[in-house]
């Protein structure tokens, strides 16, 4: 009867734990405690390993979320829609790019503050933008080489 009960808690404990990490991971994707938000739209030649729900961060620090990906059928770019904590004023030279965690880790949005003095406002849109590098891509142009290089040497 004793392990019965010992049985018993360890699994209630194991449910407990489960049941938090459930309740962490679905808030863990939203800004904390309610902050205020605005958003900011981009248009990317290439928003590869981005999705809606994705981090937006500045300095490393998570300080937004992608909430929309769309395809632009006039200009064949992707029109990307992301929230970002009002604490946050971003100068309208700013930059938003794709980054990469890694050769192995996910990718990320990272926004780089510009200089100047004006600041966007809600519904502006980054202009200065940069899309996902394909690591392929850049793999196959290192190994193949470029045939004019080759060319050029006696």
């Amino acid at each position: 009867m004793a392990e019965n009960r010992a049985e018993i808690l360890a699994g209630a404990a194991v449910l407990a734990v489960a049941i938090g990490f459930l309740a962490w991971s679905v808030g863990g994707g939203k800004l904390t405690g309610g902050a205020k938000t605005y958003s900011l739209t981009a248009s990317f030649r290439s928003v590869e390993g981005i999705r809606a729900g994705s981090d937006v961060r500045l300095a490393g620090v998570k300080v937004g979320t992608v909430t929309d990906l769309s395809l632009n059928p006039e200009t064949y770019y992707a029109d990307a829609v992301v929230e970002v904590d009002a604490r946050v004023q971003l100068p309208t030279d700013s930059a938003i790019l794709i980054s990469s965690e890694g050769l192995l880790g996910g990718n990320f949005v990272e926004l780089v503050p510009g200089g100047a003095e004006e600041i966007l406002a809600p519904g502006d849109e980054i202009e200065d933008t940069q899309g996902a590098v394909s690591l392929l891509t850049l793999l196959m142009k290192w190994v193949g080489g470029s045939g004019e290089d080759k060319a050029a040497t006696p």
